[in-house]
Formats: C-alpha cells, structure tokens, sequence
C-alpha cells in the first residue's frame, strides 16, 4: 500500500487516478508522496519515508530543489497542464489594457445612481476610447506548452506574431502556426512589437530580464504582459516607464505593492491556473507522475532529475540509485551486483547537472546486503528497491 499527503486542496476529479493500492493520509510524515500547489515547503524537515513530491502546477520555486536532490526525492511538476487557462488569461489582459475596459467599469460603478447615465455614458466613453489588437504586432519570449498556445491564438486574431526562444522544442516547433515569424534576437522583440508578452521560468538568467534597458528599446506606447513570474520583469523599471509615457500598460498576474493599484497597470490575484480545467489537468498529471514513479521507478516532468523510463518490470527486480553525476559510478555499481552474483537484465543512467538516476531491472533479487554495499558507494544519495 502506498500512501501520499495533500498539503493543499487537490482536485478530487484528479485524486480518483489513484488505485485502491493508495491511501491517502494525514500525518505528512507517513507519506511516500506529497501533492501539493502552492504551500511553502522550504522550511519543512521531511520524513525518510518520503519518496516523491508532485507539484500540481508549473512553478516549483515553493520546494527546496536541491534539498531534495540530495536526499533522493524526486520533484515532479504538471507542464503544460494548465496552458490554456493562462493563455485565455493573457488575452484577457491584453484586451483590458487595449480598450480601458477597467477604467470603464469603474466609472460606471462610480456612477450607478446617476438617473442620466446612458446619456452621460455617451459624452464619457470617448476618455475610454482603446486600440484593436487585429493588424498588431505581438512578441512572445518563451514557445514552450503556454507561449506556443499564445502565437497560435493571437495568429487567429489577426495579429502578426513573433516568438522568440533559443531553446524551443521540437514539439512545440511541431506546433506552431507557420505564419509566426521565429527571431534569433530578444532585441528583435523589443523593438518591433506593440505587445510582449513574457513565458518562461524563472531561473538565474530570467530574472530581471524585462530591465531598463530592454524597455528603453521598445516601442512608445507598448503593453507588457506578465503571467509568468514577477521576477522576470523589473516592475520598478516598468512603473517608471509608465509615468514617462513609454509603457502604456503593464499587465501582471502576481499582486505586490510595487504594482498593485498603480496607474497604467492591470493586476490580477494569480489566476492563471485557477480554472476548474486547469486544476483538474494538474492533478490529473501529477498524481500520474506520482503513480509511475512510485510503481515503476520512472521519472517524467522531474525538476531536479532526469526523465528516465524503462515502462513497467518484466524482470525479477528493479532498483532505483539516486546519486553524483560522476566518474566511475556505473563500475562500481555493477561491480558490487557482479560479486554478490546479481545479474544485470537491463539497466537506464542518466544525469541532469550534478546529480543522476541509475534504474536497474535484475534477474535475481537483490539482497539487503548489496543495497547496503550500494548505498555506501561515496556519492550515492539513496537506494530505493521498486520490485
């Protein structure tokens, strides 16, 4: 019997991918698997028990990465899964900030108890007068899962539409639409389009990347659509550019006091993802991802190790080695299966930066004492017995 922990509210639709092999339990420290969105988990101790987390969103900037590399628990997240929500956002956002549709709306509340307001609305609306988005140029910084559905909508808008991503996938290549002009410069972007719109993780190299400088190249007048990561954009910059004339909005989707309720920008509470769709997707893959992992060894959608999948075990065995990206660690390993007379049936390694996954199908099973012999191998973080 497996058992996982729910540090958040999961969609009950996606908890029923579960079998009756699964319990779900109270105390966290019971569990082999933790779902979760968006509960801090930094500051957490976690239980040897504790095999994997599944992020029932994108975004895993909540969980110690690393941490967790280095005790063997694989971090999964849900790419993808909620891509249609925040697209349908994004455009939402768009028109907002293109047709003063909020301002609108609150002159109208402001309004409620003029007896005359229909006439009054006919000498006011000119101070909400807005742009269409047909014939507008659109740049899209990120064609993964969500940037990719972005161009190909905004394509049927009518919209002439750049993507920019050096490092896009050959799905989502497969994907796009081919009326969208792929740049090789960021600086392209910048400078050609009348709405950018920004989709890519937060990392070291992202952060800060919509600066000063960058909105110094752009266009008088641009719109700036964030539904990713705050972080990406220096919004201080951007508050700035607003009051020079230079942005004409700024459209956010994570509510902080250097935007929240400031002239020239649209902010939302984070909800992206908060769709019924969207949440059902999410934990529909992540507890998938859990299942896999948990039965079978496999890993996909892993943030801190690589995808490895050798489907489910024909074979007697099947071991799981967490451990160092480092010379010699294969040798060692089969050496210590080889003098306890272990055969080999199949065996998967694969490494992402510092830290790799060694899956191993064998035709005899393993004794207590070469899991032993294994996990005091120097860089091994963990051994875990699958079959």
């Amino acid at each position: 019997m497996y058992k996982f922990h729910c540090l958040n509210n999961i969609s009950p639709i996606g908890l029923k991918n579960f079998t009756s092999k699964y319990e779900q339990v109270d105390d966290i420290n019971d569990a082999q698997g933790i779902l979760v969105r968006s509960a801090a988990m930094h500051d957490m101790d976690f239980s040897d028990k504790l095999l994997a987390i599944a992020r029932a969103g994108a975004g895993v900037n909540n969980i110690p990465l690393q941490r967790c590399a280095e005790k063997g628990i694989v971090v999964f997240n849900t790419p993808g899964a909620n891509a249609n929500g925040v697209k349908e956002l994004v455009f939402a956002g768009m028109l907002l900030a293109s047709r003063d549709i909020v301002e609108g709306v609150d002159w109208v509340r402001a309004n409620w108890n003029n007896p005359d307001i229909a006439k009054t609305a006919e000498k006011e609306k000119k101070q909400f007068a807005g742009i269409e988005l047909e014939g507008k140029k659109i740049g899209i910084i990120g064609l993964g899962a969500i940037g990719v559905r972005v161009a190909n909508a905004a394509v049927n808008l009518g919209m002439d539409v750049y993507g920019y991503d050096p490092y896009v996938s050959v799905d989502s290549a497969w994907h796009l639409s081919r009326k969208i002009t792929h740049v090789l410069r960021i600086e392209d972007i910048y400078t050609m389009c009348d709405y950018i719109t920004i989709h890519v993780p937060l990392l070291d190299s992202t952060r800060g990347m919509i600066n000063a400088e960058a909105i110094r190249q752009m266009k008088n007048g641009v719109v700036i659509i964030n539904m990713a990561r705050d972080l990406l954009v220096d919004e201080k910059a951007v508050v700035e550019a607003i009051d020079e004339g230079k942005v004409r909005r700024y459209v956010s989707d994570f509510p902080n006091p250097t935007v929240a309720g400031k002239r020239g920008c649209i902010t939302t509470p984070h909800l992206g993802a908060s769709t019924e769709e969207s949440e059902i997707n999410c934990a529909k893959m992540a507890v998938n991802e859990l299942r896999d992992y948990l039965e079978n060894g496999n890993i996909t959608n892993s943030v801190n190790y690589p995808r490895c999948n050798m489907g489910v075990c024909q074979s007697v065995g099947r071991i799981g080695i967490f451990h160092k990206n480092q010379a010699n660690m294969i040798t060692n390993f089969t050496r210590i299966m080889g003098g306890e007379a272990v055969n080999i049936a199949e065996m998967s390694n694969k490494s992402r930066g510092e830290v790799a996954y060694t899956l191993i199908d064998t035709d005899t099973r393993a004794s207590a004492e070469v899991i032993r012999q294994l996990e005091k191998v120097d860089g091994v973080y963990r051994v875990r017995v699958i079959k």
